[in-house]
C-alpha cells in the first residue's frame, strides 16, 4: 500500500507571501471573484472545495520562483525536451471544485497533445510538472490538491528545502530525483540558486558546463 507523503510543516521564516483566506465560499462566488480581478495582477488564487486563498508573492518568493524556472528551462534545453510553459495560467476543475494558479507549470511528455493552442482543462491532461514556492504557511494542502488533479510531478520549495513528489496510485510520494530530469541531483538546484543570487547568467553557464562535463564523462566511461 502506497502512503502519501506528508505535507511539509511551516517553520518561522522571512515573509515570502501575503495571504488572505476565505472559507465556505461557493464555486460560483470563486468564479465571480476570479472574473472581477484584472488578468494583469500580482495576486494568485487557489480554490479548494470552499476555501479560497489569495496569495500576493513578495520579493523572496518571486526571486526563487523565477530562478527555478530558469533552472527548468536550461535543463529542458539540454535534455532537448519539447516544452509548453503554462506559467500561472488559471487551472479550473469545476467537477472537483478546485482551481489553481501555480507559480510555474509545464507540459513535457504531453506537450505534443497541447502544442500550438490554448489548453482546455476540461479535456486535456494536467501539466506534467507543477512548481510552487511556499515560504510562509499556506492553508491549502497542496500535495493532496495537485495529486487530486492528477499532476504527475510536483516540486515544492520553501525558501530552503526543495521537495520533489511523484504521483503513485493517486497520491504523492517523496522522491529524490526528478522523473522529468533523471540524473540531476538535488544539489544542482541548491548550487544554482546560490550562484544565481550573485549572477543569474553565470549560474546558467555553470549548469550547462556541468551538463557538458557529465556527458563527456559518460561518453568516455
Amino acid at each position: 500500500m502506497i502512503v502519501a507523503a506528508p505535507e511539509p510543516k511551516a517553520t518561522l521564516k522571512p515573509t515570502g507571501e501575503q495571504r488572505v483566506i476565505f472559507r465556505d465560499l461557493s464555486w460560483d462566488a470563486y468564479l465571480t471573484i476570479l472574473a472581477t480581478l484584472p488578468q494583469a495582477r500580482g495576486s494568485r488564487l487557489t480554490y479548494d472545495d470552499g476555501v479560497l486563498e489569495i496569495t500576493v508573492p513578495l520579493e523572496d518568493h518571486e526571486f526563487a520562483a523565477r530562478l527555478i524556472e530558469r533552472f527548468i528551462i536550461v535543463l529542458a534545453e539540454l535534455w532537448e525536451l519539447p516544452m509548453k510553459t503554462m506559467g500561472s495560467t488559471t487551472m479550473n476543475y469545476p467537477l472537483l471544485r478546485k482551481g489553481a494558479e501555480p507559480d510555474n507549470a509545464y507540459y513535457f511528455q504531453n506537450q505534443p497533445l497541447v502544442k500550438g493552442r490554448n489548453v482546455d482543462f476540461a479535456q486535456d491532461p494536467p501539466p506534467d510538472l507543477v512548481v510552487e514556492v511556499d515560504i510562509t504557511h499556506t492553508d491549502i494542502a497542496k500535495n493532496q490538491f495537485y495529486a487530486s488533479l492528477g499532476v504527475p510531478e510536483f516540486w515544492r520549495f520553501d525558501g530552503q528545502v526543495w521537495r520533489i513528489y511523484g504521483l503513485e496510485s493517486g497520491v504523492y510520494v517523496k522522491v529524490e530525483e526528478s522523473r522529468t530530469f533523471p540524473g540531476v541531483p538535488k544539489e544542482r538546484l541548491y548550487e544554482f540558486l546560490a550562484e544565481a543570487r550573485e549572477d543569474e547568467i553565470g549560474a546558467m553557464r555553470t549548469l550547462r558546463a556541468w551538463w557538458a562535463e557529465q556527458h563527456e564523462v559518460n561518453e568516455t566511461s
